[in-house]
């Protein structure tokens, strides 16, 4: 696929991911696209990243137990596979292959509580509501943690905020409430180029927003209404998670920034600052001892005749 027809594809879903973070996945995108190996330098930044993402989950294990499982939301947000590992940074999260993991917690008896470590600067959209409803429902089950650790922006901190509680690390981020999206016109590059693309379809809007031509109102308002709609839901979701009115989402709350520890507990973004193991004991301290099995009558009538 053409290079530029392949990152004006991407750019056009609509993301709740930081635009800084969506850059370095767009020029990752454009080396695909160009067959150009990744140099040395970026094999050895991607390779060491992979190496604390490692690590990072097998403390993670270790913090498990005890009846808590630690469910980890590191990366990039998309919703099937990890699409963007090849990225210098925390990685990926697939919003399926977690829901997976949710309800394996739930199913588990041993387990009483849930932990979500999370680290992440969003991702795309697609999913994340879903995602966001599934855990909202298992706290009908069990309490379900969040933990910014040290970031949960955009499509992250929407998922958070479907958690029983919401932390951030001292040093944590939290917020980037909102959506966006892109479109990039290669018309005159390509007019001064000597290409000149025709587009053959059917269907009235069917190509509309494509690279190849300037952007026209009625397709810059049909983006627009699209990226509104998420943003419904998106600041609807956070409202009801935060349990605040969605006038204080939109008008405070960062306002698509993101926020450090101190100003997002002052608006109401989170329950508390603490740190992944303040919060893990203090499950540990609240945790409910497991119920024991309900006596049989004939184990109580043989027990009163043992005492005779």
């Amino acid at each position: 696929m053409n290079q530029h027809l392949l990152i004006a594809e991407f750019l056009a879903t609509p993301w709740a991911l930081m635009p800084e973070r969506l850059n370095a996945v767009t020029a990752v995108m454009a080396r695909w696209s160009k067959n150009v190996a990744a140099s040395a330098d970026v094999l050895a930044r991607i390779d060491a990243d992979r190496t604390v993402r490692q690590a990072r989950r097998q403390s993670s294990v270790s913090n498990s137990g005890g009846g808590i499982a630690v469910l980890l939301l590191y990366g990039i947000v998309t919703q099937r596979g990890n699409m963007v590992d090849d990225v210098s940074g925390p990685g990926s999260t697939s919003t399926q292959q977690f829901t997976a993991s949710l309800r394996q917690a739930l199913a588990d008896e041993s387990v009483s509580q849930i932990l979500i470590d999370i680290d992440s600067p969003g991702g795309s959209v697609y999913g994340v509501a879903e995602l966001a409803d599934e855990i909202a429902s298992a706290r009908g089950q069990k309490p379900v943690i969040a933990i910014a650790n040290s970031l949960a922006a955009s499509a992250a901190y929407w998922i958070g905020c479907a958690a029983s509680e919401f932390y951030v690390t001292p040093g944590g981020e939290v917020g980037s409430i909102g959506v966006w999206q892109a479109h990039q016109d290669y018309s005159k590059a390509m007019d001064e180029a000597g290409v000149k693309t025709t587009l053959i379809s059917a269907g009235k809007f069917k190509v509309e927003g494509n690279p190849y031509t300037p952007l026209d109102e009625e397709a810059q308002a049909f983006m627009q209404s699209r990226v509104d709609d998420y943003y419904g839901a998106f600041t609807n979701a956070v409202a009801r998670g935060r349990g605040v009115p969605i006038a204080q989402v939109r008008e405070g709350m960062g306002q698509g920034r993101v926020l450090g520890a101190d100003a997002a507990l002052t608006h109401q973004m989170v329950d508390g600052v603490a740190t992944l193991d303040d919060v893990i004991n203090k499950m540990r301290r609240t945790a409910k001892a497991p119920a024991k099995p309900p006596v049989s009558r004939l184990a109580q009538a043989r027990h009163a005749l043992a005492l005779l």
